[in-house]
């Protein structure tokens, strides 16, 4: 195909209706959109050209294999192996922990010029511009998708979701409606991560609202039955655009109508 080019990615921003000042969450496959010319670079120079200073970006920069193996984040390991994974992960250090399957564009945004990232072990989010500090502080280890993290402060900012290339099932602000709503078994959960406290590596243990995400691409689907979601191509990726508290809003309902367990 055609290689892409950063004044391509550009005009698609604009025409989904990315702006100078825009607050937006992004989520990307650069896979998705085919050959781009620069990669992972040329699709966050063109986001931090698109918002400017005024406007702030955020990225998903989840290391999740930063959990205990009894929740199946390292399937490759034998149970009789795990006590070493606990004793040896590496501490979470956000400069330089790298990223779990959040692709490369997230990966490079992490340690991009002027990003912070939260401080969270398994579920961190870096961000860049003028609301990035306050957007990334205080991400509480039992906060991790609520009211208190990156996502919820997103809503207060009335911000927006930029997806390329990818379907709703990496969209994580619906983990917020996940807090928000009431339905048949919801409940916490207990989780591990190795983290640094007093400059010692443990083995924390915290407790957290349990999630999984199995029914975002239904709740995107229906979604955008009922709530406008600009779109428009980019190479072989379809790019949307929405409100996040509409989504939200949409998907705290949604959950509380069709979720029975």
């Amino acid at each position: 195909m055609k290689p892409v080019t950063k004044n391509d990615i550009r005009s698609a921003f604009r025409e989904v209706g990315l702006k100078k000042g825009s607050t937006v969450m992004v989520h990307t496959s650069l896979s998705a959109i085919g050959y781009v010319c620069g990669g992972a670079q040329t699709v966050i120079e063109a986001l931090t050209e698109t918002v400017g200073t005024d406007g702030t970006l955020m990225m998903p920069t989840q290391s999740w294999k930063n959990l205990d193996p009894e929740t199946g984040v390292h399937w490759d390991v034998d149970e009789e192996y795990w006590d070493i994974i606990r004793e040896n992960w590496p501490a979470y250090d956000r400069l330089i922990t790298p990223t779990n399957t959040m692709g490369a564009v997230s990966e490079m945004f992490r340690t991009w010029p002027g990003a912070q990232r939260s401080e969270h072990p398994a579920r961190s989010v870096a961000a860049w511009g003028k609301n990035a500090q306050y957007l990334v502080s205080g991400h509480d280890l039992s906060d991790i998708f609520g009211d208190t993290s990156p996502i919820g402060k997103l809503y207060e900012f009335d911000g927006d979701v930029l997806m390329i290339g990818v379907d709703y099932d990496k969209n994580t602000s619906i983990h917020l409606a996940d807090v928000r709503a009431d339905y048949p078994g919801k409940h916490n959960c207990i989780e591990h991560s190795a983290v640094k406290e007093n400059g010692k590596r443990i083995w924390k243990e915290y407790e957290t609202l349990f999630v999984d995400g199995e029914d975002f691409i239904q709740i995107g689907t229906a979604f955008e039955q009922v709530c406008p979601v600009r779109k428009t191509t980019l190479g072989n990726a379809v790019l949307r655009l929405m409100k996040q508290r509409e989504l939200v809003d949409y998907a705290v309902s949604w959950i509380q109508a069709n979720r029975n367990s």
